[in-house]
């Protein structure tokens, strides 16, 4: 029997105190179903959680936790350590979604789960079917390995999704005797033990959120100050892999495992949200620079280097063997959504709406039911096969499952993050079609974008209206009706208009395709351009060439128009002919022999959507 509460409206982040910007109540934000996002997320709902669910039984998650109670099926634990972690993304998936829709169509998933979780907890509060389940394991033993915080975080997130969507209290039963174990040994008077994966930090606080218990606020700050003193070890890769390498009100550079980097600075932000230390926002600032402006790809990806899943160094971005793990760019996603509540800055929006509309959205099919693990900028070629680091096509399922549910928990709840809102007014920072409201102020946005510049917004209400104006619409035309313009429509700003009544507000942001260059210390581009129209960036890919021409072979001319047809561009350029000699001698100028050529080019997130084969971002220039 399902034990339930009345539900909170709130939405994944939920400040209590030093925020310059508040979440809207879950509720209170809408998509619109046509919409670029709010399409992506019934896809979500109709097909990807779904999808995540069989897979908890095929890939024998569910299988780990019936093994433990008595009657189970018998047989070796299955997939990787941490895959309980698998289960707790997709349960806070169906949290967030019946939240947003009211479905029961996971009714019986969740009473069957419930129940498992409660039968497989130890009495102390202990839950992690891997080390349960594996003989000679020992709880806490290897904490640079086992992921048993790691495991614990996500399912604590989830059950504050469930708690927060259905009002369902037995997910946040079994949270809460997990969590004041962590606080029992790892607290005050418990050992100075920490992850080797972070994610339990945001966790902690975001349950003190929702419960008001500050032990789990001070578990989460310790487990955060914690952090640089060489409590895990070297390992293989370092004790940056772990997170381990610098306290970190000192660390500010992106480095190591780009996932557990992210994670960690979005439970730093969480904690100054908190407990307002200032000391922790300037470094997190300084982090998020090194991270966005020397260690990100132009999708919105991080992570460079394949052999530790990490950052590289300052400009070291080779398109063709970005890992740019989908987990890294939801992190970031998430990591920026805090920094935005912490500050009101508008640049951590836009960076929110480059990876949501380019890396991540490259992630999913359009089945909804395939998946990248990692999101080259190019692909080779003759590349054959597909695989978690070298992606051909996108696959339905992982050994290493991390990012399909994380993607389904995401888009669950996507809506919570285009806007916030309290007594002074309503901002909106992802530009997409739906209704958001405030307290006193209410908007209806009716937009094609990411591909149509035209946005109109009906305010009904008192109050101030803020919409974030990207920083590469430098010729954004205004019309408002009803109300006064505060401020004009600054790329890089908000445009903010006073409301009384009824306000129109009319936003026109040029959709001219643009040529972009990466700063000359990016040598793995240097000579190449990529194409953007608003905030999508393009690609070309070997299934729209003619016979004979490969992806490898073409070069843009820069002087030649754009033509745009629908989503797609129309590109001009040459196409270099083979030569025999793997060196052929400089030619400054298209030889007598290149043919010229256009050529389409479609959205980056749109790519092996027709089978694998050859693709690339960075165009060099003819």
């Amino acid at each position: 029997m399902s034990l339930r509460t009345t539900p909170s409206p709130a939405g994944p982040v939920a400040p209590r105190r030093t925020a310059r910007l508040t979440p809207l109540p879950s509720p209170a934000a809408r998509l619109a179903p046509g919409s670029f996002l709010g399409a992506w997320q019934q896809l979500n709902a109709d097909a990807t959680i779904g999808h995540c669910v069989d897979n908890l039984e095929t890939s024998g998650v569910l299988a780990n936790f019936r093994r433990l109670v008595e009657g189970g099926p018998q047989g070796a634990f299955q997939g990787f350590w941490f895959a309980d972690s698998d289960l707790y993304k997709t349960l806070e998936a169906v949290g967030w979604e019946i939240g947003r829709s009211g479905t029961d169509r996971w009714a019986q998933l969740l009473d069957d789960v419930a129940g498992l979780l409660e039968r497989v907890q130890e009495p102390d509060g202990y839950l992690n079917t891997y080390v349960q389940g594996t003989p000679g394991e020992q709880r806490f033993a290897r904490p640079d390995y086992t992921h048993e915080l790691y495991c614990a975080g996500h399912l604590v997130q989830a059950a504050v999704a469930l708690h927060r969507g259905s009002g369902d209290e037995r997910f946040l039963t079994v949270a809460r005797r997990i969590a004041d174990l962590v606080v029992r040994e790892f607290g005050e008077d418990g050992r100075a033990l920490i992850d080797g994966h972070p994610e339990v930090e945001t966790a902690l606080v975001e349950l003190y959120r929702e419960t008001g218990d500050q032990a789990y606020l001070r578990a989460a700050e310790l487990q955060i100050e914690r952090r640089g003193h060489g409590l895990l070890g070297p390992g293989h890769f370092g004790a940056v892999y772990f997170q381990d390498h610098a306290p970190v009100r000192e660390a500010t550079e992106a480095a190591g495992h780009s996932v557990r980097q992210l994670y960690l600075a979005a439970g730093v932000t969480d904690l100054y949200l908190e407990n307002g230390d200032e000391a922790l926002l300037v470094a997190q600032e300084k982090l998020w620079e090194s991270a966005f402006g020397t260690k990100m790809y132009v999708i919105g990806g991080h992570g460079s280097r394949h052999r530790d899943e990490a950052y590289g160094d300052p400009y070291e971005l080779p398109p063709d063997r970005a890992y740019a793990e989908t987990c890294a760019s939801i992190a970031a996603l998430q990591w920026s959504w805090r920094l935005l509540l912490a500050t009101g800055k508008p640049r951590y929006a836009e960076e929110m709406e480059r990876a949501l509309v380019n890396a991540i959205a490259a992630s999913t099919s359009e089945t909804g039911t395939a998946f990248f693990y990692s999101n080259p900028l190019q692909l080779r070629t003759g590349h054959d096969g597909s695989s978690e680091d070298s992606p051909s096509e996108r696959l339905p399922w992982y050994r290493c499952a991390c990012c399909p549910p994380n993607l389904a928990r995401l888009l669950a709840s996507v809506h919570a993050y285009a806007a916030t809102g309290d007594d002074t007014g309503l901002q909106l920072h992802l530009i997409t079609a739906g209704e958001f409201s405030a307290p006193g102020l209410t908007a209806r946005v009716e937009t094609g974008y990411p591909y149509d510049g035209d946005v109109l917004i009906t305010a009904h209400g008192t109050g101030e209206l803020s919409v974030r104006v990207p920083s590469w619409a430098a010729d954004a035309a205004v019309e408002v009706t009803g109300g006064q313009i505060l401020a004009g429509a600054t790329p890089g700003g908000y445009l903010r208009v006073a409301c009384a009544g009824d306000t129109t507000v009319r936003l026109a942001l040029p959709m001219t395709p643009r040529l972009v260059r990466a700063d000359e210390r990016v040598d793995a581009v240097r000579g190449c351009v990529a194409v953007l129209r608003g905030p999508v960036v393009y690609c070309v890919e070997q299934a729209d060439l003619p016979g004979g021409v490969l992806v490898e072979q073409l070069r843009l001319d820069p002087s030649a128009a754009v033509t745009e047809e629908g989503t797609r561009l129309r590109l001009s350029g040459f196409a270099r002919k083979d030569d025999p000699d793997l060196y052929p001698a400089h030619e400054p100028a298209p030889a007598a022999g290149d043919e010229s050529i256009t050529f389409t080019a479609i959205p980056y997130h749109s790519w092996a959507n027709r089978g694998p084969g050859a693709m690339r971002v960075w165009l060099p220039l003819a």
